[in-house]
């Protein structure tokens, strides 16, 4: 796992060196949620909320994301993807799905549908609190 995690970092700052893992993940969910708060990031990913602070603010920063008012709660700031965002995003995307399309090219039917049925359940484990 460590190894696999390793990997997975080095080659985000490849794909795009100003996306990192956490921040390509950040993205990607805000994007699936249609935005989010801050905390609600924090809580799903189990980061303390500073380190979602800077990635948020490092995002922003570079014109990734936005903070909109919630339309319920003027008070709460909802995160977004700007249209930067979504394009970064889906370069990234197809970049890596080639890359692991590249590694997974000469792997059995039978290898694949068993790797995906691992992982299935590897990511079916409950999530705490």
């Amino acid at each position: 796992m460590t190894v696999f995690a390793r990997r997975a970092r080095a080659s985000a700052g490849r794909l795009h060196p100003e996306l990192s893992l956490v921040s390509y993940t950040l993205l990607g969910h805000l994007e699936e949620r249609d935005g989010c708060r801050a905390t609600d990031l924090a809580a799903h990913y189990a980061l303390d909320k500073s380190t979602v602070s800077r990635q948020v603010t490092a995002l922003e920063r570079a014109g990734l994301l936005e903070r909109r008012p919630d339309p319920e709660d003027h008070r709460v700031q909802v995160l977004h993807l700007t249209d930067a965002g979504r394009s970064i995003l889906g370069q990234v995307t197809v970049s890596r799905r080639a890359a692991v399309g590249e590694r997974l090219a000469e792997w059995s039917e039978e290898d694949l549908e068993r790797f995906a049925g691992y992982l299935t359940r590897y990511n079916s484990w409950p999530q705490p609190g």
